[in-house]
């Protein structure tokens, strides 16, 4: 794990999971939003805004050598969305189902795991 390779699968991984992830969430709004028992413009623009990053972090996953800086920003990024994810679960704006607070949970704790793995594969590159 020397080598970048670790890194860059990683950042695929998280690429593509952002986009699927985004995808998922913009189109299926409105059922995702009944059945998670959240306002489906908050799904919407949830997986909106995922879709820039997706990219973002697909093209850093194509550098021969990902940016230190850049891929702290990632993982700045990753923290940040896992935090706010749960913290949304405490505020009057949502009234989640247990399935929806099931799926923010689930989901904070993936990006949490990215998170890690990508510090992971920065402490092989140093």
């Amino acid at each position: 794990m020397t080598n970048p390779s670790f890194l860059r699968r990683v950042l695929f991984a998280d690429a593509v999971i952002s986009a699927v992830c985004g995808l998922l969430l913009d189109f299926g709004a409105e059922p995702l939003g009944a059945l998670f028992g959240m306002p489906p413009a908050l799904l919407r623009w949830a997986g909106i805004s995922l879709l820039p990053v997706a990219a973002f972090i697909a093209w850093l996953a194509t550098r021969a050598r990902p940016t230190v800086a850049l891929v702290w920003l990632v993982i700045a990024g990753n923290v940040i969305w896992a935090i706010d994810s749960l913290a949304l679960l405490f505020t009057p704006w949502v009234a989640p189902t247990l399935l929806g607070t099931a799926f923010v949970v689930a989901q904070a704790a993936i990006v949490v795991v990215l998170a890690g793995l990508e510090r992971q594969g920065l402490r092989a590159l140093a």
